[in-house]
């Protein structure tokens, strides 16, 4: 049943939350929630392994569709595509919450992850792009009013594309943290939601520190039941130098999208890693902004994930 339709359009070179205006939902659908570089590719591999049963090497963008990625398909296209997808479906989506219509029957799970480590892949991800990729997000957004203009470069340097990132204005219009919405409203929107029982917020973390045992979490919140004897073939298939060697085939689409192809979109897969980047003036950057837009509880979540600070249903802010 639906409990709210979407309450804001979001339009970048990248996504269009229009697309999911057209969204027909089955009861069994699974749609996992990023803001990117958080853990969404990682997520829809342990979500593969689950829904199918086995460790097999799929193309995730055809079984795990990006439903708002304007860049790839057209709405009518993404529309064929859900509703011939015959297996229990798990569907990427990059929007905040409020841009996504809201159910009690589909299951959401959200992964978050320390901003400082998620706006380097990033800005690892966004230098990488071919020429022909950013040609189509100049086409983009030159056909959009809303965007009105070519696709925005990153700075070649990863701390100028930090302070850049941290910077951001939420503004009330559709366009919001180009050239995705903005990371704290993708935040803040999922904490919101937290305690609602068909929705599950895992850290890229405590994957990280447990893969085995958020694994099983996962599994039981979708309802899902794996025989004993398959678990440690699911795990290993969903660790990340296993997914870096398939990557050619779990995201096929990376070939032409990036100048190194998947070895550029499997880049590192690692925590803490902006130590090494980032100076004092940088770090109080965003810590002011995380006391500016973050409750305590999130934001302790967000650095550290479940493991250091409980159960987020259980915290109270």
């Amino acid at each position: 049943m639906l409990v709210r339709s979407a309450l804001r359009e979001y339009r970048t070179w990248v996504v269009d939350s229009r697309y999911w205006s057209g969204y027909v939902p089955r009861d069994d659908d699974i749609i996992i929630a990023t803001a990117p570089k958080c853990g969404t590719t990682w997520m829809q591999q342990i979500v593969s392994s689950l829904v199918f049963g086995d460790a097999n090497v799929r193309p995730l963008p055809m079984v795990s569709p990006w439903v708002e990625a304007r860049f790839r398909y057209t709405a009518e296209e993404v529309h064929r595509t859900l509703s011939s997808l015959q297996h229990r479906r798990f569907l990427k989506t990059h929007l905040p919450i409020d841009g996504l219509p809201l159910y009690d029957d589909v299951k959401y799970i959200h992964i978050g992850r320390d901003g400082r480590d998620a706006v380097l892949s990033m800005h690892n991800h966004s230098s990488g792009f071919s020429e022909a990729q950013i040609a189509l997000f100049d086409a983009i957004g030159r056909d959009d009013p809303v965007v009105g203009g070519p696709y925005q470069r990153p700075p070649p340097d990863p701390v100028q594309f930090f302070r850049r990132w941290v910077a951001t204005k939420v503004t009330p219009g559709p366009v919001n943290g180009p050239p995705n919405p903005f990371f704290f409203d993708v935040e803040v929107g999922y904490w919101a939601e937290r305690k609602r029982s068909n929705v599950l917020l895992v850290h890229y973390a405590d994957l990280s520190a447990d893969l085995e045992g958020e694994m099983r979490r996962i599994a039981d919140f979708l309802g899902i039941s794996i025989d004993e004897h398959l678990w440690p073939t699911l795990v290993q298939a969903a660790r990340f130098e296993a997914m870096r060697t398939a990557g050619d085939e779990l995201m096929p689409f990376t070939k032409a999208m990036f100048t190194d192809g998947s070895r550029r979109f499997f880049n590192k897969g690692i925590n803490s890693r902006w130590r090494e980047v980032f100076r004092e003036d940088d770090l109080m950057l965003y810590e002011a902004r995380v006391r500016e837009l973050l409750t305590p509880g999130l934001a302790s979540w967000l650095e550290g994930g479940r493991h250091r600070t409980g159960d987020p249903r259980s915290a109270p802010d």
